[in-house]
């Protein structure tokens, strides 16, 4: 199976997000031989200032990952380190909130201090301290399951989306969100027929305005195939999904895309 390692940086919103421009601009392999090194290097999650990244660095078989932490100083990327909290238990899918202040990523780390590493993954959420990151928290029931959940990022309207292979949907793993309302969590809701098919969708990138939904889908079934797909929201109404063209998806698999805050990258 061929799979992209390196950490790619695309200008996908001249394919998907302006659809102003017919210019095509080819992948660039992003801050090689720093960040992307030849290692299982993945899942870009930049700060809002676009001066921070936090990246996956993983085994070669992806069964135990890192969150890593690069600074860009006088136009050069840092050596990446390991973030304080990460490093002890496999995690992943890192989401810093609009204010820098928050980060969403999933774990396989215990529930409660001293209990057994879960056999899946849940999303955790760790708040920024004036010494640096906070000790990470568990989601409840209303976003965790027995299963395993992916991808958390937010809209600038606080509602959550993320993938779940636990809550009831079209295939072993839909798309879901949990809106933010008067302070609180909905009930997690499908996405629906538009996104969600009997194959498997899992990454969820939200718009910040929730204008569109870039994700990850594996169809024809099988992460071999897996490509990045775009809906948009029309009045509140999802179109069909599309898979994005060339040459931002490939006959490799796709994964852990986002745009930049900047609406650039």
């Amino acid at each position: 199976m061929k799979i992209i390692l390196s950490i790619v940086l695309t200008m996908a919103l001249h394919y998907c997000c302006i659809a102003q421009s017919k210019k095509s601009e080819n992948p660039q392999i992003f801050g090689e031989g720093i960040i992307s090194t030849g290692d299982y290097d993945t899942h870009p999650a930049f700060s809002p200032s676009g001066d921070t990244l936090y990246f996956l660095k993983c085994q070669p078989d992806a069964n135990f990952c890192s969150i890593c932490v690069s600074y860009n100083k006088n136009n050069k990327w840092s050596a990446p380190e390991v973030v304080p909290f990460s490093g002890q238990y496999s995690d992943a899918d890192p989401f810093v909130t609009k204010d820098g202040n928050s980060m969403y990523f999933v774990s396989n780390r215990p529930v409660t201090d001293g209990g057994p590493v879960k056999q899946d993954w849940d999303i955790w959420k760790t708040e920024r301290t004036s010494t640096g990151w906070g000790k990470p928290f568990h989601l409840d029931s209303t976003f965790n399951t027995t299963a395993s959940e992916y991808y958390p990022t937010l809209a600038d309207n606080g509602n959550l989306y993320f993938g779940s292979s636990g809550k009831k949907g079209k295939g072993r793993a839909d798309i879901f969100i949990s809106k933010f309302i008067n302070n609180e969590y909905t009930t997690p809701e499908n996405l629906g027929d538009s996104i969600n098919s009997p194959d498997n969708e899992y990454e969820p990138f939200i718009a910040p305005d929730e204008s569109y939904l870039i994700f990850m889908a594996t169809i024809p079934n099988g992460i071999a195939n897996a490509d990045f797909y775009i809906s948009y929201n029309r009045n509140g109404v999802w179109s069909k999904a599309k898979k994005i063209p060339e040459p931002i998806n490939s006959s490799a698999t796709e994964w852990g895309g986002k745009v930049t805050r900047d609406g650039k990258y």
